[in-house]
């Protein structure tokens, strides 16, 4: 054989079995960076990307490796999916890494979050599989730690949704009566002070005058002339017509006690006019109502119109005559019962009281328990009334009874299945049990409720969408809206949202403590962490190993 030929076969079997034939080396840690770094929490998992740059004359031709990322933590370990890239020679769909120029591969990471992660390690796992041999590689270091401030995110902590009460210190009520005039007169005829409107409003004058809960508050007194005269006989009529009416119901009033009686006179009800043509069935209606918008000044309407000899006899049986008249209108304040007479009515007989009574004196109690109480007398004394039910769910939410809650909750939506309020409430308890999909579906029939936006954004918190989350918790100052803007690295906002907190807790305080590492704040840090650790001593251990605080010196505090 050529020796040429000889040294050339030789050198390809070489290439070959380096190419093919020689097992993996290890995979070093500089091959890999990861981001992030720390890995964060979104929404309830671990999301990460792990890239990896093979070196050329690394990866052998005829090797697949199936990686498995494991985040291994005190006590366990959780397995992202596994994924695979392979060598030029095998025949398969991953992708291709190439022996003479290495390559890039990307591998995604995603695992649901535990509260044991918060110091953990991101552990890449390797598989190698030649032909018919199978070996492992060790396992290579990627990624330190998790931030887990996103969980922090509390379905619980969210406002549900109250059904408001009708309670009204005081109504305000109104009744009228009409004295038509004949025409171009001012006197008062015996027909119509005997009208039935005339009775029923001396009646509930009469009635408000001897009822301690009841004042009348004024006595109004509006006098017209039809636009069927000059101008000049018009003023007079309306004002005589005026001075008639008043004089009457001075006499009327005598000796009982109102407020005060104002009167006002219109010379020529145009508008009043519109408002009659309009509404009528007269058949040259609408020429009449054109001539209206075309003039303004009343002296040339009243020309216009009587121009038009065809209708002017109808407008004149039918419609001049009810503008004509004076009204009478008695306004009347009822007076509920005071907050005192609530209350000891509520202890006395609560049946004596309406439900928006009841449902109104469960405002002025502080005690979550009183409110329970309260809105459970309610639905038992009202079984029909939605609200009674919502708003005990709402009670039962606050004191974190959430199947009670629920249980009130769905009585309500069967009571009103319309009523956003209680579909609202049925979906933050399915946000606090973690039924995402019925929370979704819930909200979305609470459109238009007050409460929704703050639900919605705990909703896409727990979803990870951050972005979403704080243009829902815009303008609501609550820990879970001062969370997202910290999440969206909103920080001025933040700081903002977490001061305006009327009832600061020790979430609030941990919060703010994130917002000074973020910032790097050391002082901030230090007097809220202690603040937080104060009210709730649990705050000291997850800060001992919150990866937020990595970068500080903590033993003063812990």
């Amino acid at each position: 054989m050529n020796s040429k030929l000889s040294f050339s076969l030789a050198m390809a079997a070489a290439v070959t079995l380096s190419g093919c034939s020689k097992k993996l080396g290890q995979m070093q840690a500089d091959y890999f960076s990861t981001n992030p770094n720390p890995l964060e929490v979104v929404g309830e998992n671990v999301p990460a990307t792990v890239s990896a740059r093979i070196p050329a004359k690394y990866f052998v031709k005829n090797a697949v490796v199936t990686v498995t990322p494991y985040l291994t933590y005190a006590g366990g370990q959780t397995a992202s999916t596994p994924y695979a890239f392979q060598g030029e020679s095998v025949r398969g769909n991953n992708p291709v890494v190439s022996y003479e120029r290495g390559g890039a591969v990307t591998i995604p990471v995603n695992v649901p979050y535990q509260p044991a992660m918060a110091n953990s390690t991101l552990e890449l796992d390797f598989t190698v599989t030649q032909g018919k041999k199978t070996y492992a590689l060790p396992r290579v270091a990627v990624a330190k730690g998790v931030v887990a401030t996103a969980t922090m995110a509390d379905a619980a902590t969210a406002t549900p949704a109250i059904t408001a009460d009708k309670f009204q210190r005081v109504i305000a009520e109104k009744v009228d009566a009409d004295i038509i005039f004949l025409i171009n007169q001012a006197n008062i005829r015996d027909n119509q002070l005997r009208s039935q409107a005339m009775t029923n409003l001396h009646s509930e004058i009469a009635n408000a005058d001897a009822d301690d809960r009841r004042e009348i508050a004024e006595i109004n007194i509006q006098s017209y002339a039809s636009p069927d005269g000059s101008l000049d006989l018009n003023t007079r009529l309306a004002q005589a017509r005026e001075k008639t009416t008043v004089d009457y119901m001075n006499k009327q009033l005598k000796g009982k006690s109102f407020g005060e009686l104002t009167a006002d006179f219109t010379p020529e009800d145009w508008e009043g006019f519109r408002r009659l043509v309009s509404e009528s069935k007269i058949q040259d209606k609408d020429l009449i109502l054109s001539v209206l918008s075309m003039y303004q000044d009343p002296e040339v309407r009243e020309r216009e119109i009587h121009n038009l000899s065809h209708v002017f006899e109808q407008l004149a049986e039918e419609i001049l005559p009810q503008l004509r008249y004076s009204r009478i209108t008695a306004k009347i304040n009822v007076i509920g019962k005071s907050d005192d007479e609530i209350r000891q009515a509520y202890k006395q007989n609560p049946s004596s009281l309406s439900v928006d009574e009841i449902l109104y004196l469960a405002t002025l109690v502080d005690s979550n328990a009183e409110k329970a109480q309260i809105y459970s007398t309610a639905a038992e004394l009202y079984p029909t009334d939605y609200r009674t039910f919502n708003n005990l769910g709402m009670a039962q939410f606050a004191d974190g009874d959430y199947d009670a809650a629920r249980s009130s909750f769905a009585q309500a939506a069967r009571l009103a299945p319309a009523s956003g309020e209680p579909q609202m409430n049925l979906g933050l308890v399915a946000l606090v049990n973690g039924n995402y999909d019925d929370a979704q579906s819930r909200f979305g029939n609470a459109a238009g409720v007050e409460e929704l936006n703050e639900a919605l954004g705990v909703y896409y918190l727990k979803k990870g969408d951050n972005a979403a989350a704080a243009r829902s918790l815009r303008g609501v100052n609550t820990n879970n809206a001062a969370l997202a803007q910290i999440l969206t690295k909103d920080y001025s906002t933040a700081k903002k949202t977490l001061a305006a907190i009327t009832q600061p807790d020790a979430t609030t305080y941990y919060l703010t403590a994130v917002l000074g590492a973020r910032t790097n704040n050391e002082n901030m840090i230090v007097s809220n962490l202690r603040q937080a650790i104060k009210l709730n001593s649990k705050m000291a251990e997850r800060a001992a190993n919150d990866m937020e605080f990595a970068r500080f010196n903590l033993s003063g505090v812990l």
